[in-house]
């Protein structure tokens, strides 16, 4: 069976005017335009194409390369509206469209998003949505306390940032324990802080060993932070200086400064200490 939204493997069948029709195992076929077609495709070969669906909703197969298949998550840029949604660049000729009832909030043209790809049950056309949590199972996972995981940012809030875990998970990273910039579609490497009731998951950016470190380490992570990821400080600024900044004692801010160095989270240069 032609898997629509996948790549699939078949053998030219027959040609036309139009191109080569493909076939399966089954003999089920599929158009492969001629603009499309290797110049040294003959009938009898076998070519891995992608299968998805014209504006009329029928299957077509195509030898460019999607940034999306379906089932899957990708960061998207709209590259045009209408009245009844929104259409994002993939890599194929025809753009994937985003139909309004499954828009979050209205989609701006120029933007980037992520969203999820998946195949409308009705027409069998490929759409994507922006309504993420619909496509997160939390009721069902293996997840265990500091293990790491694969996260993907895709919504910002109040508190923090929504994560999918592995492709499959919703976490939440909160704010005051985020101590790098971080955007909408990045892909970064977490760890499991916790499974709260409700199976709620909260995700750490760095090792929960990280929660050990002192109130001066964390408050002098909370500065760099807010000051574009340095300070003008270093082991001969005056205690004036560190107690201006820090309200700490340029003992405790060296002790600090130790700790966060040799967990890899900072990086002395010169007279500035920058994140890692």
């Amino acid at each position: 069976m032609i898997r629509i939204g996948e790549y699939n493997k078949l053998v030219v069948s027959r040609g036309s005017q139009l191109g080569f029709f493909l076939v399966d195992e089954l003999g089920e076929e599929v158009l492969l335009y001629q603009k499309y077609t290797p110049k040294t495709l003959n009938i009898g070969d076998s070519i891995e194409v992608f299968v998805y669906t014209d504006s009329e909703d029928r299957p077509i197969a195509t030898t460019q390369k999607p940034l999306v298949q379906v089932d899957s998550f990708a960061f998207l840029r709209v590259v045009d509206v209408s009245t009844f949604g929104a259409f994002l660049d993939w890599g194929l000729d025809k753009d994937l469209l985003v139909p309004m009832k499954e828009q979050v909030k209205q989609m701006v043209l120029g933007k980037y998003y992520v969203v999820f790809v998946t195949l409308d049950e009705s027409s069998q056309r490929l759409i994507a949505s922006t309504k993420i949590s619909n496509f997160l199972d939390n009721e069902s996972h293996e997840l265990k306390h500091n293990q790491e995981v694969d996260l993907i940012v895709y919504e910002e809030t109040e508190t923090g940032y929504f994560v999918i875990i592995n492709l499959h998970h919703k976490g939440l990273i909160y704010k005051n324990e985020i101590y790098t910039k971080i955007a909408i579609g990045d892909e970064l490497k977490g760890y499991i802080k916790q499974v709260k009731e409700g199976n709620l998951i909260d995700v750490s950016l760095q090792k929960i060993g990280f929660e050990n470190i002192d109130i001066n380490s964390k408050l002098i992570l909370d500065l760099l932070n807010k000051h574009g990821g340095r300070l003008n400080l270093h082991d001969n600024s005056s205690p004036e200086e560190i107690q201006k900044m820090l309200k700490m004692s340029k003992k405790t801010f060296k002790r600090a400064v130790g700790v966060l160095y040799r967990q890899k989270m900072i990086l002395l240069e010169g007279e500035q200490i920058v994140l890692a």
